[in-house]
């Protein structure tokens, strides 16, 4: 028995039974929800600096979503902050790296 201790995605189990093995699942409840949200998030942020890849990618966006909807923020009011952010802060076209202030 291989132990996990991790969310996954939905069809996880149906996928793992298909294969002949038997899936041991909970379901969480919306705090424990989101606790393991942010450490996916953590979990999928290190397999893409180890593996920059759309695939990857794919997956942070995925968790984001998750994230998002989990508090009930709308697509569209997340959006508009990021839009807020970036007309007060920049984006990160300019690759700019600070080493320092004086």
């Amino acid at each position: 028995m291989k132990i996990y201790n991790k969310l996954v995605r939905d069809k996880i189990p149906q996928i793992i039974e298909a294969d002949g093995k038997k899936a041991n699942i909970r379901l969480l409840d919306s705090r424990e929800y989101l606790k393991e949200l942010v450490k996916k998030l953590q979990e999928e942020a290190k397999e893409f600096q180890a593996n920059p890849s759309i695939e990857e990618l794919a997956d942070i966006k995925e968790i984001t979503i998750a994230i998002r909807e989990a508090f009930g923020i709308h697509a569209g009011e997340l959006e508009d902050m990021r839009r807020q952010k970036a007309a007060a802060n920049g984006r990160f076209k300019n690759k700019i790296f600070l080493k320092s202030v004086e």
